[in-house]
């Protein structure tokens, strides 16, 4: 069977001279190639922000949709063979992630308040109760509005945590906890979950065959696999039922139970900006290390537990997205004599943005370029989510990134040496090595 090129619109056979490496690389433009893989990956991360901001306000999403059909059409057969040309649209790619992103915040703050901290009770569970994973807040106040009063509890998984830290949503009674880690640990808990479980965006595993828990899965929108639940048009009725059928979730085996914290918003962060000042200038912080990202199944992530447990008390930890479930059960206290939180959860993987805000003001305050500040970043590497926010800051000139815990598999070596050359990044080795590195003396 021959290869097909899609650049060429012609199989080997009848003239390509691909080597086969790659499909539609044509030989020298494998990098090409790659290059247009990740404008795609990121379009998909892309997507999913904006198709959150598009619920909560239409109006701001135009410049936003500009950028993806205009970089789907770059992608198109023979259209740019130039590497500058794809670089130039990658951080087009990137500037509409930033873009996306603080108008996100902004939206859902403006919708929902301020984060405040707040500590969240991890896998306590009673009475009828209902999971919701996922991303998506509004549909997640929905929710909360529909099953007032009707002796229901709602829980959060993965990327709803955050969700406690916003006035709006917090006020529900019936928003009680969190309840188990990152997305990959669905089919485990929802074994020995009683009630139902919701998902509402990216992150569904599919369930297997002989699980006992099908007929009390449900998902939303685009959101979907054989056998569960379709809520279709914000009718939450079928759910509310078969929740109030389900057992109650008293005395659930989730051998934990504990609390964690969250709701460090960025824009709640800043109101400390006199105190973390006063903290740098008396050298009680040292720097900063933000260690976030997608995290996936395997020991691979243990990396970013070690390297948060391993850093100095003179530390602050920035965090976000899925990959704080490594560490965020810790206790990390607070930077001596100041009352300010070693650990900082800004939110979701969409609030990636809370970082590089702390850091642009840390930058004016101090007179002192972004990639000057006493700021590392190590980030965990999964999917399409983590592609947009890698662009998002490379467009924003961003160096000195560490990522891991293993490079993605459509970055070849020509494109990765460019990327360590133009913006000094780095692949993850192990915590204590890297940790020599990237600690400032």
């Amino acid at each position: 069977m021959s290869m097909f090129c899609y650049q060429c619109e012609m199989s080997q056979k009848d003239g390509c001279g691909s080597s086969g490496a790659s499909v539609g690389t044509c030989g020298k433009d494998e990098n090409l190639s790659r290059l247009q893989d990740i404008m795609i990956f990121g379009l998909k991360g892309l997507s999913a922000y904006r198709e959150h901001l598009n619920e909560l306000d239409s109006t701001l999403t135009k410049e936003i949709d500009d950028v993806m059909s205009e970089t789907l059409y770059f992608t198109l057969t023979n259209v740019n063979f130039n590497f500058d040309d794809h670089i130039n649209q990658l951080m087009k790619v990137g500037n509409a992630g930033v873009k996306v992103m603080n108008k996100l915040s902004n939206s859902h703050t403006s919708k929902f308040g301020i984060p405040t901290p707040v500590k969240v009770t991890q896998n306590k569970v009673e009475g009828k109760a209902i999971l919701v994973s996922g991303h998506n807040l509004e549909m997640l106040e929905k929710l909360l509005i529909a099953t007032q009063d009707k002796g229901i509890n709602i829980y959060t998984h993965s990327e709803m945590l955050p969700a406690h830290g916003y006035p709006e949503l917090r006020k529900y009674p019936h928003l009680k906890g969190n309840v188990g880690k990152a997305w990959f640990d669905q089919a485990k808990l929802m074994e020995k979950f009683t009630g139902t479980f919701v998902v509402n965006t990216n992150c569904i595993v599919p369930p297997k065959k002989n699980c006992t828990y099908l007929d009390r899965l449900f998902t939303y929108k685009i959101v979907g696999v054989e056998g569960a639940t379709q809520i279709e048009d914000d009718n939450f009725d079928e759910l509310i039922q078969r929740t109030l059928e389900c057992e109650d979730a008293n005395g659930i085996d989730l051998n934990e139970d504990t609390t964690l914290v969250t709701g460090h918003h960025y824009k709640t962060v800043l109101t400390l900006a006199p105190q973390i000042l006063d903290a740098i200038k008396d050298g009680k912080i040292k720097q900063f290390f933000v260690i976030a990202g997608c995290d996936a199944p395997g020991k691979g992530g243990e990396y970013y537990k070690e390297l948060a447990q391993s850093l100095p008390k003179d530390t602050v930890i920035l965090t976000s997205s899925c990959g704080k479930f490594r560490f965020n059960d810790i206790d990390f206290g607070e930077i001596e004599g100041t009352g300010i939180p070693r650990y900082l959860d800004l939110g979701q993987c969409n609030d990636s943005n809370g970082a590089v805000e702390i850091a642009k003001a840390l930058s004016q305050a101090l007179n002192t370029p972004i990639n000057d500040l006493p700021v590392s970043i190590v980030l965990s590497w999964m999917e399409q989510k983590a592609v947009i926010i890698l662009l998002a800051l490379f467009s924003l000139g961003v160096k000195n990134i560490y990522l891991g815990p293993k490079p993605p598999q459509f970055v070849n070596e020509d494109i990765f040496n460019f990327l360590s050359q133009t913006f000094n990044l780095t692949l993850t080795t192990n915590a204590k090595d890297d940790l020599k590195k990237l600690l400032i003396a």
